[in-house]
């Protein structure tokens, strides 16, 4: 039995081609809010426990729109071989503890690295074990998993080509500009929303990304004045 709020459905595993029951969350949930890296805050339930299907059979591992795309000959034989010689095992279960949840991101990040998935991907999976942490207010946790999601897009810019699995430059610009903002590192937040704020060209490419980099930078301008006056009236 799921919960209220999740059902389980039979899929078959793309790397070993058996059925595995999966975990699915239904569509009508109530959102509370939504921050600035748009992690959405729901009422009573945390969905982001469920964001990967594992296979119970071989241990495989992966956020849903992957899990259920074909993988190409080579990468099956990789990660087959890699779970094996791993011996990985994955214990389905219905309802999802905060350790099954962990479980899941950490092998699928695995499953992700032995193909050599692009370096944008697996920023994504460290993305959102931070916003379960966030969610949870396990705040050292929430940061030890920010910095890694930095470290990882920063790399991927750097060195990968964009537009990749649908996520453009711009998107991860802003996304750095939030994680920078959120590990208290406002200079290179600043230095990212000042390249996508004055770029001629986005607000054409991705009308969403250029408000949301200007609201982000008036936020911060406004935190900036107020942390000021604070500090101009503790010296008086």
């Amino acid at each position: 039995m799921a919960n209220e709020f999740t059902f389980v459905v039979e899929k078959v595993c793309p790397v070993c081609d058996k059925k595995t029951r999966v975990v699915k969350v239904k569509s009508r949930l109530m959102i509370q809010r939504t921050d600035d890296d748009y992690c959405c805050h729901y009422r009573d339930f945390n969905p982001y426990f469920y964001t990967i299907l594992a296979c119970e059979n071989c241990g495989y591992a992966a956020d849903e729109k992957h899990f259920l795309t074909a993988l190409p000959e080579r990468h099956k034989q990789t990660l087959a071989q890699f779970l094996k010689e791993k011996r990985v095992s994955f214990i389905f279960t219905p309802e999802r503890t905060l350790p099954d949840a962990l479980a899941s991101y950490q092998l699928a990040i695995y499953c992700a690295e032995a193909i050599n998935a692009p370096l944008s991907r697996i920023a994504g999976l460290s993305l959102r074990m931070s916003w379960i942490y966030r969610i949870l207010d396990m705040k050292e946790e929430e940061m030890t998993w920010a910095k890694k999601a930095i470290e990882l897009y920063e790399r991927s810019l750097m060195t990968e080509r964009y537009p990749i699995e649908n996520l453009s430059d711009y998107m991860v610009m802003y996304l750095l500009a939030t994680l920078f903002n959120r590990i208290g590192d406002r200079e290179h937040c600043a230095s990212y929303l000042s390249r996508l704020i004055n770029d001629k060209d986005l607000k054409i490419a991705d009308n969403k990304i250029y408000y949301d980099a200007r609201k982000l930078w008036q936020n911060i301008r406004m935190e900036s004045a107020e942390e000021e006056k604070e500090a101009a009236k503790a010296k008086k």
